[in-house]
């Protein structure tokens, strides 16, 4: 099993961005010289607790700063762009990463960020916009003829290369054909994984959704890599999950309980799900009333939160619970005390994970 992390990130509304994007950078630094295999960095335009609106960016900078962490879009909500624009982008950034980039896309899922492209979410149409925009970036960079491309969002052209000055469409990725392309997923039934099924694309699992969830996301990611002639591979499937250590389990549940975590938790994290619809996704059992879903209920059920021993036995039983997977990504927080969230991100990957080598 390998290791990795996901920056949302979270920080409340109003902080001081020069501090937080510096703080999250700081992140990915240290999980580098732990040796994390990868980090995934999130797309937010209007979510001031998830502030980082470039993703691309940050990684650009973030790759300077690192030497063998490979770092992905967590996602790039392709709703938001245009295709000539962001296929050139990752192209580029392809090339700086030499190999360490990862490319995550969705639809994205922030009602402020749909309003801002005048996106109808309730029509459901920034899916399909996020396929059609996909795959005229794989067009673009497999050598797109020359014409005028449009829908009801963008419009772009090929121009007519005038090739004794060198003027044509000429940038491809490193990775060949490109770089890997990850697909996030957030219910039982998440048409996005079951496009990535189809397509051969990695599936990423979200960080609030119980492992009977998880266990029918892979079901039907399985299902469409075989309806498409596919062999679908576990070592692909990325699994996301808030996780802290301590040395004692009270200790961890003390600070899962009533620091960073907690914060997050009840100041933002379930009001946007309420918010938004989507507690019922965080649900075990479907009948369960919503105000259990509370913080003893994501401690004991959904996070992953104890000492060496206790969280080596819940990543074991998640393991076992939805029939295996490659990666699993720890959950980033503004953690403080700093030194609390090395130690614990030092014994995940030191101790915990190395006595998972069986699986």
């Amino acid at each position: 099993m390998d290791l990795g992390y996901f920056v949302d990130p979270l920080h409340p509304a109003g902080s001081d961005f020069t501090k937080t994007i510096h703080h999250d950078l700081g992140q990915l630094k240290v999980l580098d010289q732990l040796g994390y295999s990868e980090a995934w960095v999130a797309e937010h335009y209007t979510a001031a607790w998830e502030n980082i609106p470039a993703p691309d960016i940050f990684i650009a900078q973030a790759l300077a700063m690192t030497k063998n962490i490979k770092l992905g879009t967590g996602v790039h909500c392709l709703p938001n762009h245009n295709p000539f624009h962001i296929a050139h982008r990752i192209a580029q950034l392809d090339h700086q990463a030499q190999g360490r980039f990862m490319w995550g896309v969705g639809s994205g899922a922030t009602p402020l960020d749909f309003q801002a492209f005048g996106i109808d979410a309730s029509s459901n149409e920034q899916r399909q916009l996020t396929w059609e925009t996909l795959d005229m970036v794989l067009r673009i960079w497999d050598g797109l003829k020359p014409g005028t491309y449009e829908n009801k969002f963008w419009k772009f052209t090929i121009p007519e290369p005038i090739d004794e000055l060198g003027f044509y469409v000429h940038m491809q990725p490193y990775q060949k054909p490109h770089p890997p392309i990850a697909v996030a997923g957030l219910g039982a039934r998440s048409d996005s994984l079951i496009k990535a099924g189809q397509r051969g694309w990695w599936p990423l699992s979200i960080d609030f959704v119980p492992s009977n969830t998880l266990r029918s996301q892979w079901d039907v990611y399985e299902e469409a890599a075989f309806s498409s002639g596919r062999l679908p591979n576990r070592d692909d499937w990325r699994i996301c999950r808030n996780i802290f250590i301590a040395d004692t389990t009270k200790e961890a549940r003390d600070f899962a309980l009533n620091g960073v975590m907690a914060r997050d938790f009840v100041s933002y994290f379930r009001l946007v799900m309420e918010n938004l619809g989507f507690l019922s996704l965080m649900k075990m059992d479907p009948d369960m009333p919503d105000d259990d879903i509370d913080l003893e209920y994501m401690v004991d059920n959904i996070w992953i939160v104890g000492d060496r021993e206790e969280v080596s036995q819940k990543i074991r039983q998640l393991y076992s619970d939805v029939g295996g997977f490659g990666t699993l990504l720890a959950y980033s927080h503004e953690w403080e005390p700093r030194d609390q969230w090395i130690k614990s991100m030092t014994i995940l990957v030191e101790e915990v994970i190395p006595s998972l080598s069986d699986l």
